[in-house]
Formats: C-alpha cells, sequence, structure tokens
C-alpha cells in the first residue's frame, strides 16, 4: 500500500462544546459550539488544510486532535489507536508524535530560556539521552531550520519573526513527530519571510516525511502545497476533499465567497467577488438547520429547517448542502 494510501489521523463526529458562565439560576446552561460534528481523515505524508473566517473552530480542531482540548463527544485516531480511550502512560507516548507549530513564534518561547534550552527541553523531559546527545542533536536541529551553532546561547528577543518561527519548528521537530498541526504558522510573520518559512516546512516534509494539517486563512498557499482541503464554517463542515476539484469546482455557496476573495494577477480572468450579507451567528444560540443559512444568498426553507449531511457528490468530493451550486 502507498504511504500516501495510510490514513494516520481521523477524526469521527468531533464536538467540542463550553459552558457558558454566568446567567440566571435555574436558566437552561448554554454552550459555545466550537466544533460541532466534524470528520476528517489525514492520510500519512500528506498536507491536509483546514480553512474557514476567524472563530469557526480550526484551532480548537486542532487543540482536541493534539490532545490539547478535551473532545465533548466523538472520537479521534492517531495510527489507529484512540487517543482518549488510551491509558495516561500509553496516551502521552503516543501523544510525542504529534507536535505543534504555533501561530506567533514571540509568545509561544519562553523569553527566559536561550536558543538551545528551548530545543532541548522536549529532550530533557523525555530522558534518555545524555548531555553530549541532546547537544548534537540541538546543532543538527538548528542546521536543518536554518540557523547555527552560534544561536544556542542567544534568546528569543535577539531574533527576527521568521528566526523566531524557526526556532520554534525545530522545537517542534525534536522528538521526530509523525504529525505537525500549523497553526497559521505565517500569518504573523512579515510577507517577506512567508515563502521562506513555507519552504522549510515542505522540505522538513520531504526528508522527515512529516505529516502536517496546515491551518490558514490564506487560500492561495492553501492551494499550492495542500493536497486536501476542508472548509469549516460555525464549527461544522461545509466543503472537504482534493484540493485541485475544491479549487476547480466549489460546490458551497460559503467555498465560493471565499474564493471569491483570492487576489489573482489575472485581472482579465478574476472571479466576480461575492459579498455575503449579515454576521456570523452566535456560536452559542447556532441557527437550527444549516449553521450557513443565515448569510447565504441561495437558502430556501429546508435550509433553516434541517442542518444537510456531508455527502459525496463526485469522488473524493464531500459538500454540506441541500442544494449544491452543480454549474
Amino acid at each position: 500500500m502507498n504511504n500516501h494510501d495510510k490514513t494516520l489521523v481521523k477524526v469521527e463526529n468531533l464536538k467540542v462544546h463550553f459552558p457558558v458562565k454566568g446567567g440566571l439560576p435555574f436558566t437552561k446552561k448554554k454552550f459555545v459550539k466550537a466544533v460541532d460534528g466534524v470528520s476528517i481523515e489525514i492520510h500519512a505524508g500528506e498536507t491536509f488544510g483546514l480553512v474557514g473566517e476567524s472563530g469557526c473552530g480550526k484551532s480548537t480542531l486542532g487543540n482536541a486532535i493534539l490532545g490539547m482540548q478535551k473532545p465533548t463527544e466523538g472520537k479521534i485516531y492517531f495510527k489507529d489507536q484512540d487517543l482518549n480511550a488510551l491509558p495516561r502512560k500509553e496516551f502521552k507516548d503516543l501523544r510525542r508524535g504529534m507536535q505543534m507549530i504555533f501561530q506567533d513564534p514571540f509568545s509561544s518561547l519562553n523569553p527566559r530560556f536561550d536558543v538551545y534550552h528551548i530545543i532541548a527541553e522536549p529532550m530533557e523531559i523525555r530522558g534518555g539521552m545524555t548531555d553530549e546527545e541532546i547537544r548534537a542533536r540541538v546543532s543538527e536541529l538548528l542546521h536543518l531550520v536554518g540557523l547555527s551553532d552560534d544561536d544556542m546561547p542567544r534568546y528569543p528577543s535577539d531574533f527576527s519573526g521568521g528566526q523566531r518561527q524557526r526556532i520554534g519548528i525545530a522545537r517542534a521537530i525534536a522528538l521526530n513527530p509523525e504529525f505537525l498541526v500549523c497553526d497559521e504558522p505565517v500569518s504573523a510573520l512579515d510577507v517577506s519571510v512567508h515563502a521562506q518559512i513555507l519552504n522549510l516546512l515542505m522540505d522538513l516534509q520531504k526528508e522527515l516525511g512529516i505529516t502536517y494539517l496546515f491551518i490558514s486563512h490564506n487560500l492561495a498557499v492553501v492551494k499550492d502545497i495542500c493536497s486536501h482541503v476542508a472548509v469549516m464554517y460555525l464549527g461544522s463542515m461545509m466543503e472537504t476533499g482534493e484540493t485541485q476539484k475544491i479549487f476547480k469546482r466549489p460546490m458551497h455557496p460559503y467555498t465560493r465567497s471565499l474564493l471569491s476573495a483570492v487576489l489573482t494577477v489575472d485581472v482579465d480572468n478574476a472571479p466576480q467577488r461575492i459579498i455575503l450579507e449579515g454576521d456570523i451567528p452566535s456560536p452559542i444560540n447556532t441557527p437550527p438547520g444549516c449553521p450557513f443559512s443565515t448569510r447565504c444568498p441561495y437558502a430556501k426553507e429546508e435550509c433553516k429547517k434541517s442542518k444537510p449531511e456531508l455527502t459525496e457528490l463526485e469522488p473524493g468530493h464531500f459538500v454540506a448542502c441541500h442544494f449544491p451550486m452543480m454549474d
């Protein structure tokens, strides 16, 4: 079997609901439905894109997959093992194969640690390595991400944003993980270094065989580096499938509106901009039907009454819409 056909991460009907504090006594308890019934599969060695507006639940989904947020309902499988059903020790052992690259490279690094201790810390916690082996590994990781041994005694404040992100990447791959959640890894950086960090991630994937969940607002980047993509809105999955199919023939009105906002240098063939009316509903009081029905220009009565299920409309292309746009 081709390695890219093997499922590394599988999410089944995942829900993450946060209770709302306060409120009047004896009233019904309310919840923020950050993730509300999401299912995805990520194959070994691929880059899986996750896109959607701010607040749609992308980062919460990534945190839940890594075990940083306990699910309200649903299952998460890593290497065919149900993470949340494992005993604590087995979970911690398996969890070492999953790491995260954070959005803000400055706040994710301890300002009191020098570069050596930032990268060495995961190895020191795991144990089983001598000081000489750890120093050699830190040196190897620094060169792997485009830095040098001279950077070991320096502190995060001595570096630029792009260099800090390289340090964060070195720390994330210190324990040889198989799976990385990249939570908007370039959105906090200057545009001039976006391509450098993305190229570094792609080079590391080729060299180390890492699988990525790439969370991003930048659809142009997702189109270039992701083999599959999922579109989220208000905690629910709107459309998912092979990236080329979704970008070539988006079938959900929300996906089409997102793609219409992507900048292009081909001004003669630029898509007509679709402007959505209204605001995103509160995740506390989600609409009873399709989550997108309150803003969808094509919504009908059925859309406001029942929530559509993800349906495979063409091989490898799933859409949650009662009236998908097939043209």
